[in-house]
């Protein structure tokens, strides 16, 4: 019974998971305000790429010879 174990609180902090042992922590909410919903701000187009540089050809290896017995 540990970080292993799904059903202990432990566990569940290392699954980063949520359970009875583990409930998630809600935030404060003052009487008498609601939350008003943010409009969404508009997205921005992804900045332009540069293509990859091509790469450098790889120079020949030379065969691998027998090998050393220990």
């Amino acid at each position: 019974m540990g970080r292993g174990d799904r059903k202990t609180r432990r566990g569940k902090i290392a699954k980063r998971s949520y359970g009875v042992k583990r409930p998630r922590t809600t935030k404060a909410v003052v009487p008498g305000k609601t939350a008003a919903a943010k409009p969404a701000a508009p997205k921005k187009p992804a900045p332009a790429s540069k293509p990859a540089a091509p790469r450098p050809a790889a120079a020949p290896r030379a065969p691998a010879g027998p090998r050393k017995k220990s």
